[in-house]
């Protein structure tokens, strides 16, 4: 009887420690402000995918976080919707889905993809990338789908938003920005690169061209052949001509660079810095390593109390 009450002592006593962990989190999720109303920038806009059955739009109203309809302003996108603003198929089938919070001049674009399963081709870096070709900056993007699709037409419910919004987005750079997602998922899917590979060489070229401010098609070529031997990447000359010919694109719309590369280095930075405080605070793992020594210790100890 007195092992068994042991026994039973010891599960406590772990239950203990996991509620011990885990309540700390919980309160201090209780002092998220996510769901204030900003009445300088405006409510959140939520842009669901017209294809949606009513029992997804409800899954991807917790996916994003929509838990009162009222404080938020809501849009569908349809498939003529992907017509006109990229030329895109009205016959397309809409699924993801888009939350966008405007956020204050110079905070940069954040992208969180929060179904990353099911986004199957398409990076928050390619999205950030192509919102930033198009003229989107100083937001914070959530992307959810409750099923598994590309991703292309989550861009379409983004700039749909900001055109009824009264935020125009000029036409041919939405095309381009949907080009430039093509090209980047294209090269990801036939050339064996990884899409944080691709992100990484779209954005490279973006801030060389940035620096340099080419004036001609072979200049843009010289910047392009210089990033791919940068990175070691190997394009057939197909793809590498699609490359060109798409920054091609984008210097004959005279697309601020400058700005495109300012937003991009504040969005690595963003990301970097929240990796490296981690990494980076010894503190921090020692705690942890403390924690786990300490608590294998006392395991060990009841056991000694149990068999011995």
């Amino acid at each position: 009887m007195r092992q068994y009450l042991k026994i039973v002592a010891l599960f406590t006593f772990i239950l203990g420690l996991v509620f011990g962990l885990t309540i700390p989190i919980q309160a201090d999720e209780s002092t998220d402000d996510s769901d204030s109303i900003n009445e300088k920038l405006g409510v959140p806009i939520i842009v669901y995918g017209d294809t949606l059955t009513d029992q997804q739009k409800s899954e991807t109203q917790e996916l994003l976080e929509v838990t009162d309809p009222e404080a938020v302003k809501e849009y569908s996108v349809t498939g003529q919707d992907i017509a006109n603003y990229i030329g895109g198929d009205p016959n397309s089938r809409m699924f993801s889905s888009a939350k966008i919070v405007r956020e204050e001049e110079g905070t940069g674009l954040t992208i969180n993809i929060v179904t990353p399963d099911n986004i199957t081709e398409v990076s928050s870096e390619m999205y950030a990338n192509a919102l930033l070709t198009a003229g989107v900056e100083n937001a914070t993007v959530d992307v959810a789908s409750p099923v598994k699709v590309s991703g292309h037409s989550a861009l379409t419910g983004i700039y749909k938003a900001y055109d009824v919004e009264g935020e125009q987005l000029d036409k041919e750079r939405m095309e381009l920005a949907n080009e430039e997602l093509g090209v980047a998922t294209d090269l990801a899917n036939a050339d064996g690169l990884s899409k944080e590979k691709v992100s990484e060489l779209i954005t490279e070229i973006k801030q060389a061209i940035a620096d340099q401010n080419p004036a001609t098609k072979e200049e843009v070529e010289q910047i392009v052949t210089e990033q791919l031997n940068k990175l070691e990447i190997s394009l057939s000359e197909e793809d590498r001509q699609m490359l060109i010919n798409l920054f091609e694109k984008m210097r004959d719309l005279n697309i601020d660079f400058d700005q495109v590369k300012n937003q991009l280095t504040d969005i690595a930075s963003k990301v970097q810095n929240q990796l490296g405080d981690l990494i980076d605070d010894e503190g921090f793992w020692n705690k942890v390593q403390s924690f786990f020594d300490d608590f294998f210790q006392l395991i060990s100890n009841f056991f000694d109390g149990i068999f011995n």
